[in-house]
């Protein structure tokens, strides 16, 4: 469906290249969101650019990402790849470079670094400023084994300043709306919900005809338990360690294989050490497979041949991750947290965990691995629960916010 009025959106996300997808290690993660954001407003006639600091030296100015869907790089502090902890020390360079793009209808920051050096430029260039969070910083005094390292002291005032004073903030769970304005003190008559979708022709059940997906070498036979899925970025707020000690409290006649399809960000660069000790020491050498950064396009046939995908995360705005492979017929084991208890239906397309103890979650792993019958229905209801999210009803849910922003004007 065409848009009623085709718009020039910016699409601002300083810390997270578009550039890097589908390639990118984060599987599911926010990049994926913008993107098909992005691709699908430019379906709908928007025209979209994608403005993002540049990590690389050597990539273009713009690449064209898709028919009506550019991305652009700033220069602002080395162009390297940086922890996200060390970004915001150059929102003012990203800022000045923003400021000489343009004309744009309306600016859509992702993240609150964005927002920080976009919130200006869109008030003096006169147009509507949106914000998404995607994430929120962790409360004052919790826990660092939450997964966050020590929060820049410029992340909570930014994150209030940009809720506080955006247009509109689309939040992508009922759970992040609330973050936002109970943490944030985002105006409730300000924050919108909109959805993920899912690529249904990529995230789909296994065909008749199809093998269960192996890494190279290896026959199905190989693995006669299967195996059970962690598709996330490597960080302590994924969880992945829970995942492994779930794994050693299973009986070895029932075992599965664990694979686990990601890499650790500059932030949390040791931790992949840290989890294969963990996994040495828990005797699983040979039942864990770590792949590394994994692409979308492999990704997809990982899903649905997979037994279980887990998402042990401490928290999550949404889990875009487990409605994918609900999408592939695959049932979710995931915590209780945050929007995975929008994403997910508890016994109808997983299993939703109150407990972070190991042996809770090898007892829910045990049940569905051992009852083929319950596993299989609760693939059958996934799949007719993911159709419902679909990136075009995101899109026309964008389009309607914009436009009326842009009618306030």
């Amino acid at each position: 469906m065409v848009a009623r009025m085709p718009l020039r959106l910016a699409f601002v996300s300083m810390h997270t290249s578009p550039a890097d997808l589908p390639g990118a290690g984060d599987a599911g993660g926010m990049n994926v969101v913008e993107r098909a954001q992005a691709e699908a407003l430019a379906a709908r006639g928007h025209t979209v650019e994608m403005i993002t600091r540049r990590s690389n030296p050597d990539v273009p100015e713009v690449i064209e990402l898709a028919p009506g869907v550019t991305l652009r790089h700033l220069t602002a502090g080395p162009t390297e790849p940086l922890a996200k902890s060390r970004i915001d020390a150059y929102i003012p360079e990203f800022e000045a470079g923003l400021a000489t793009l343009g004309p744009y209808d309306l600016v859509h920051s992702h993240h609150w670094m964005s927002g920080v050096a976009a919130l200006p430029v869109a008030r003096a260039w006169g147009v509507p400023h949106v914000q998404s969070f995607h994430s929120v910083a962790a409360l004052p005094g919790l826990s660092l084994s939450y997964g966050e390292p020590p929060e820049s002291a410029a992340r909570v005032p930014g994150e209030r300043l940009v809720a506080q004073e955006s247009d509109a903030i689309v939040a992508i769970s009922a759970a992040e709306a609330r973050t936002v304005v109970e943490r944030c003190g985002a105006d409730p008559d300000a924050v919108c919900i909109v959805r993920p979708g899912v690529e249904q022709d990529v995230f789909r059940p296994l065909d008749d005809s199809e093998e269960p997906w192996r890494p190279d070498g290896v026959a199905v036979a190989d693995w006669p338990r299967g195996y059970v899925l962690f598709a996330a970025r490597l960080q302590p707020l994924k969880a992945p360690d829970l995942a492994i000690r779930a794994l050693c409290c299973l009986e070895p006649g029932i075992r599965p294989k664990l694979v686990i399809a990601g890499d650790a960000s500059a932030d949390f660069a040791s931790y992949v050490s840290e989890l294969r000790a963990l996994v040495s020491e828990r005797g699983l050498t040979e039942d864990v497979i770590f792949l590394g950064p994994t692409p979308r396009s492999k990704l997809a046939p990982m899903m649905r041949g997979a037994e279980l995908l887990l998402v042990p995360s401490y928290s999550e705005t949404f889990g875009l991750v487990a409605l994918e492979a609900n999408a592939s017929g695959t049932p979710v084991v995931a915590s209780a947290s945050g929007g995975l208890r929008e994403a997910i239906v508890h016994g109808e397309t997983g299993q939703l965990m109150d407990s972070r103890e190991p042996y809770d979650w090898g007892r829910a792993l045990t049940l569905l691995l051992t009852n083929d019958r319950l596993r299989c229905r609760q693939g059958m209801v996934a799949r007719i629960h993911a159709r419902q999210f679909d990136w075009d009803a995101t899109a026309h849910a964008l389009e309607g916010i914009y436009l009326g922003l842009i009618g306030d004007k």
